[in-house]
């Protein structure tokens, strides 16, 4: 398989590594070196960024989402989203976790105080919700290991109980189809598989669910009236997820403009199957060297295999890069692999 996205990538070491940080498309480079280089200048006049491209954003994630971009609010980390949601919870509220879940989507929770946190088997996340569960945060596909969710089964049981869902799309979105409209809440942190700068996150919040979710570090930039909010108290908030919206890095969003318009243009099926064949490969290739990834319940784009920690280092020397998660190696694959990087991979393992 070649790559997708042309000219706009090229990597020089077989990259691996998806899971822990994506690389960046050319065109987000420019951008970027572009919006830096005009403020060393002063040629912008106020400011440091373009709230165009804010809302060029804002709309490009909602369309890879599935949602409107009135659902969107713009951040700089899924902590601060999660955050955000759990101050809102109501003291003694329930929230059902799946062992192991990032650390990102459970400490905002439990450094909260006052909430009763549960953790069950990812794979008994939808049996283990009860009339008494205030919220289920998971994510789509889990960090340690790739495994998959049943994203039917809980959304299900949390509707039939009358809970609300928080899905972390972190390490699923740009590869994995996304109906971010089905769950109260998704938080993505956009500098995985979307390729985006690190500095850029995203929440959706349904409207009904914004009705009990306190805009708890609001400031101008989260009025109705943008440039009327800058003293005093702003009043009225925006109607929409942007009363949510942390102050943007515009050095990191002037780039992220770029990255999820060339992930459009490519769309989220062709990356979807690129991926998985690829980690298919690799998972073929691992067994015939006798090593057992962790099994997963459908495509994923992440493998993770135990006990091979002893051979990071072999990999890192032949500038194959992958990580060490819960103590497994993990390696993640998007559209800049090639079954040329599956097979070397395989290579300096089978060595």
């Amino acid at each position: 398989m070649e790559p997708l996205g042309g000219a706009e990538f090229a990597p020089d070491t077989t990259y691996l590594n998806t899971s822990s940080c994506g690389l960046l498309p050319r065109r987000a480079v420019h951008a970027v070196q572009h919006l830096a280089e005009t403020n060393a200048t002063g040629r912008r006049g106020e400011g440091a960024g373009s709230f165009e491209s804010l809302a060029a954003v804002r709309a490009s994630f909602g369309r890879l989402a599935g949602v409107s971009a009135e659902r969107v609010a713009l951040g700089a980390s899924v902590a601060v989203h999660v955050g955000l949601i759990a101050a809102s919870l109501e003291p003694g509220a329930e929230v059902l976790l799946p062992e192991g879940e990032f650390s990102s989507v459970v400490t905002p929770f439990a450094v909260r105080g006052g909430l009763r946190l549960r953790h069950v088997p990812l794979e008994k996340l939808a049996d283990e919700v009860r009339p008494d569960t205030a919220l289920v945060a998971f994510s789509a596909v889990q960090s340690a290991d790739g495994r998959l969710a049943d994203l039917t089964a809980v959304r299900a049981a949390a509707e039939a109980h009358g809970a609300r869902t928080l899905l972390d799309a972190s390490q699923s979105a740009g590869w994995l189809p996304l109906d971010a409209g089905a769950y109260d809440y998704t938080v993505t942190g956009a500098f995985k598989y979307l390729l985006c700068p690190r500095g850029t996150s995203f929440l959706t919040v349904t409207e009904e669910a914004q009705e009990s979710l306190r805009p708890i570090h609001a400031g101008w930039l989260t009025g109705e009236d943008l440039w009327g909010s800058n003293y005093g108290v702003v009043s009225p908030l925006a109607r929409t997820a942007r009363r949510y919206d942390e102050a943007p890095s515009f050095l990191s969003y002037h780039g992220a403009e770029q990255s999820l318009a060339l992930v459009e243009e490519i769309g989220i099926d062709p990356l979807h199957t690129h991926a998985t064949t690829l980690a298919a490969r690799f998972r073929t290739g691992l067994t015939a060297l006798g090593h057992t990834p962790v099994p997963v319940s459908g495509p994923s784009a992440i493998v993770s295999v135990p006990a091979l920690e002893h051979r990071a280092a072999d990999l890192r020397r032949a500038e194959v890069y992958v990580s060490l998660r819960a103590g497994n190696v993990r390696a993640s694959f998007h559209l800049y692999n090639t079954t040329a990087d599956v097979d070397r991979a395989l290579d300096v393992l089978a060595g």
